[in-house]
């Protein structure tokens, strides 16, 4: 012990003979812990967001018919669910169980008399969904739908509510095929307006209440179950129980259902491989550089150690505890770095712009995850030792004489 705590000493003082190299490669190692803590806390913090808003919307679990999961439907529910009272019973005795909500999806017209739009509509329990699910979207005007309304409710996409002149209160008709194949209308009142800050999403979403629905689709059935679970946690061991005990239906884990999130997440994935890998280029560079420099202008100091009997082992023990020294020092600045700035940005937000096929930005904040710290620091430190032996190795086994005579 006595010896190592030796050999960090004479290190250390080795780093302080030419402090501006030692800081250059110090810094060096600073930016690029910093940069990858900085870049890895925003991908964790934009993946965890994610996962949250896909979950929430889609449900833990989703059940329903194998071909709802995989086939089109020539008519409305097709594939739908029947028998949705006594699965929700089943679903709801399931202890992992939170709450079980019906979705009936379809498409159709709407109309305010003069002009007729296309809509993607979603037939939802109002009171159960909101209450579950919460702020999922922006109400811009008026309210939410009511589960006891008095006459049928529709919500309405903020840009189709502008497409159709449509304001809280205003008489619609919607229009859909029933599941046998005929035509069906419905007058309806305008609750409200929401954006989900997706514009494309906005100009045709539309929600009304499952009977509602129901009642304009001619049938009983529902597109599929959603379940919330108590914890996201359980998801993988729910779904595995579920899709067992409800067989021959399929149950889908909200990843599944979550093509944005996934194609976020592999963006994502790319783009930060290929800055660490750049990052780690640079500082593996410039501390082979800076370490080269220290070895080439004590070569004549290693020959003499080396005449004074230090074994080449002890000399590449002391310049890899150099590098690892700075590697240390710049990795612990950079950690510190990174910390700071991610609780400056929780202390004062800062807002991205809007990004590809959005209408609103979204919070700049950096997940700060003791796991993430450690590694990217353990492996800065591990990455600066490897770049001094690499560089001392020749050095410190040339000839006692050669090394002496060098100038």
């Amino acid at each position: 012990m006595n010896g190592l705590w030796m050999w960090l000493k004479f290190a250390w003082h080795n780093c302080l003979r030419n402090r501006r190299r030692s800081l250059v490669t110090a810094s060096i190692a600073m930016l690029g812990t910093a940069a990858i803590l900085l870049a890895g806390g925003f991908a964790l913090f934009t993946y965890e967001s994610l996962a949250q808003a896909a979950a929430r919307d889609a449900a833990r679990l989703v059940l329903g018919t194998p071909a709802h999961f995989s086939a089109d439907e020539d008519m409305p529910l097709q594939h739908g669910l029947d028998d949705v009272a006594a699965l929700r019973s089943a679903l709801l005795a399931d202890p992992a169980v939170r709450a079980v909500l019906p979705r009936v999806v379809f498409s159709g017209l709407i109309s305010n008399g003069d002009k007729t739009a296309v809509m993607m509509a979603q037939g939802v329990e109002p009171d159960a969904e909101f209450a579950v699910k919460g702020p999922f979207l922006t109400v811009q005007s008026g309210t939410l739908l009511a589960g006891d309304a008095a006459q049928p409710q529709v919500l309405l996409g903020a840009d189709l509510a502008r497409s159709l002149k449509a304001t809280p209160g205003s008489s619609l008709t919607l229009l859909a095929s029933t599941t046998e194949g005929a035509m069906n209308a419905m007058d309806v009142v305008v609750a409200g307006t929401f954006s989900t800050g997706v514009p494309d999403v906005d100009k045709r979403a539309v929600y009304t209440s499952v009977p509602v629905a129901q009642q304009l689709l001619a049938t009983q059935r529902v597109s599929s179950l959603g379940v919330f679970l108590d914890r996201m946690e359980s998801t993988a061991a729910a779904r595995e129980r579920l899709a067992q005990q409800f067989a021959p239906l399929h149950v889908q884990t909200w990843e599944q259902q979550a093509f944005f999130y996934r194609s976020v997440r592999d963006l994502y994935n790319r783009i930060f491989g290929a800055l660490g890998v750049v990052i780690v280029v640079i500082v593996v560079f410039v501390v082979t550089n800076a370490m080269a420099m220290a070895v080439i202008e004590r070569t004549r100091e290693i020959g003499t150690l080396r005449a004074l009997g230090t074994l080449p082992a002890q000399l590449l023990r002391s310049l890899g505890l150099e590098g690892m020294l700075l590697g240390g020092a710049g990795a612990l600045a950079g950690a510190l770095l990174a910390l700071a700035v991610s609780v400056l940005l929780y202390v004062f937000p800062v807002d991205m712009p809007p990004p590809p096929g959005r209408s609103v930005g979204y919070p700049l904040n950096i997940s700060i995850h003791p796991t993430l710290y450690l590694l990217t620091m353990g492996a800065m430190v591990v990455l600066t030792l490897l770049a001094s032996l690499w560089v001392a190795r020749k050095t410190v086994h040339m000839p006692v004489v050669d090394a002496l005579a060098h100038t």
